[in-house]
């Protein structure tokens, strides 16, 4: 069935206690420490986190409190901004396939392949029979991770509403701690809400053979917690084991 993103809702369920949700994240996060040093240990597997979202929907704050409490050893974040002109001189997944993660790493994409037909599209840059080949290319591309790179792959749309984030850049306006995140050009891409949830839509409804979980955003603590227990029941059920020694030579 298409998702069709006004009819979830973008907040938890009104029912779900906040503490008793916040102490299950922590719980888990202290688990998901072990299974990573496990992941890191073992160099079977890979895990590719992708971080989709309107602006201020909550990336950052994700990175930082669900990924940034394990160990920097085993976990990079590449950050995809604009194409520079090497870049664009290659396929658009070129810059894609340089960052994927090696065995044993877990890998978050800011952003990632999925903005060549996203923001491309919402301005025009990229026509829909470019869109529809990139669409094709990118669900190969995946295809090609899981099957020969041993590559777990987790998808997350934070879904926020509009009013929230109206009011998440507006607090970059004024927020000391937050000023630096302001960008004059978010709010002219916030007028565009409504061709941003089309694409998206079509974004799901064409690369969905890895599926996408929809992240309630309005609150950072259900975001937090949605994100880690995906991850945590993903590494869980890879039934991992720490190398053992080789037999002593006679």
């Amino acid at each position: 069935m298409p998702i069709k993103l006004k009819k979830i809702s973008t907040n938890a369920p009104a029912k779900l206690d906040k503490e008793k949700t916040a102490l299950k994240t922590a719980k888990m996060l202290a688990e998901l420490d072990d299974l990573q040093n496990l992941l890191f240990a073992e160099g079977k597997h890979a895990l590719l986190i992708v971080l989709q979202g309107m602006d201020a929907s909550g990336k950052d704050g994700a990175i930082s409190n669900v990924f940034g409490k394990l160990n920097p050893q085993g976990v990079t974040v590449k950050s995809f901004k604009v194409p520079t002109k090497e870049e664009l001189s290659h396929d658009f997944l070129w810059r894609i396939h340089a960052t994927a993660p090696a065995k044993g790493m877990i890998q978050v994409f800011n952003r990632s392949h999925y903005e060549d037909i996203l923001v491309t599209r919402v301005h025009k840059w990229c026509d829909d029979k470019t869109a529809k080949k990139r669409m094709s290319a990118i669900n190969d591309f995946e295809k090609l991770l899981t099957e020969h790179g041993n590559t777990h792959i987790l998808k997350f749309y934070l879904h926020i509403s509009p009013e929230e984030q109206q009011q998440r850049l507006q607090e970059r306006t004024h927020d000391p701690k937050k000023m630096w995140k302001y960008n004059e050009n978010d709010l002219a891409e916030a007028k565009l809400w409504k061709t941003y949830m089309k694409m998206y839509e079509a974004c799901f409804a064409a690369c969905n053979k890895i599926p996408w979980h929809i992240i309630p955003a309005d609150q950072n603590w259900y975001k937090e917690y949605l994100i880690t227990n995906h991850v945590f029941n993903l590494l869980k059920g890879l039934n991992m084991k720490y190398p053992t020694l080789p037999p002593a030579s006679k």
